[in-house]
């Protein structure tokens, strides 16, 4: 059986926004690398070869098989002025049915953060899932601490919806998170981003 390659490429104002190809590996482990300590006080631990080529090479397959099958859609931020990523961002645990919603997650280079990037993509990846995958709802959890990614969902239009307690593992302990969400129906959750 053939299965077809789907493919997803969005553009906004500065980004584009794509899934990881395998020529990719140097530029992506390098920005983790140098924003390591940036990273990991809000991310789940990383394992012993979370940097390495095989890693990498596993996560492009990974890639490619969830976005063909429809259970994520993981996308690497580029920066199309400078041709470098700046970031990732994720739509992932995308259930079906009477749900239609999906979980998102992003992170962005120390050296790029704050400078609009993640906001963008993440105005255009929800315009992407309400209006080409006809999602309804997008989740989105972090520390309570993390006063940088509260305040960029609020300003892209995710409202506070409460608690959860030892919700994931982040750097190696269960951590309550706040959850937020963004509805198709929302007025603050429509925007202008397009896509090719």
């Amino acid at each position: 059986m053939l299965l077809t390659r789907k493919k997803v490429r969005i553009e906004t104002e500065r980004l584009t926004l794509r899934p990881p190809v395998h020529a990719d590996f140097r530029e992506w482990a390098w920005l983790r690398e140098s924003s390591a300590d940036y990273l990991i006080p809000w991310e789940p631990s990383w394992a012993h070869d979370h940097l390495s080529r095989k890693n990498f090479t596993n996560r492009v397959y990974w890639a490619q098989r969830s976005i063909n099958n429809g259970s994520a859609v993981p996308l690497f931020m580029v920066n199309r002025a400078k041709d470098e990523i700046v970031g990732a961002i994720t739509l992932d645990n995308i259930r079906r049915g009477p749900a239609q919603s999906g979980t998102l997650g992003y992170w962005t280079g120390e050296k790029y953060a704050r400078n609009g990037f993640m906001r963008e993509a993440i105005e255009a990846i929800a315009h992407y899932a309400f209006t080409q995958m006809d999602l309804s709802r997008l989740e989105a959890a972090c520390l309570p601490e993390n006063a940088a990614s509260r305040g960029l969902l609020e300003k892209s239009g995710f409202k506070y919806e409460g608690v959860a307690q030892s919700y994931l593992q982040i750097n190696g302990r269960w951590r309550t998170h706040v959850l937020y969400a963004c509805l198709r129906n929302d007025r603050r959750g429509r925007t202008t981003a397009g896509q090719v």
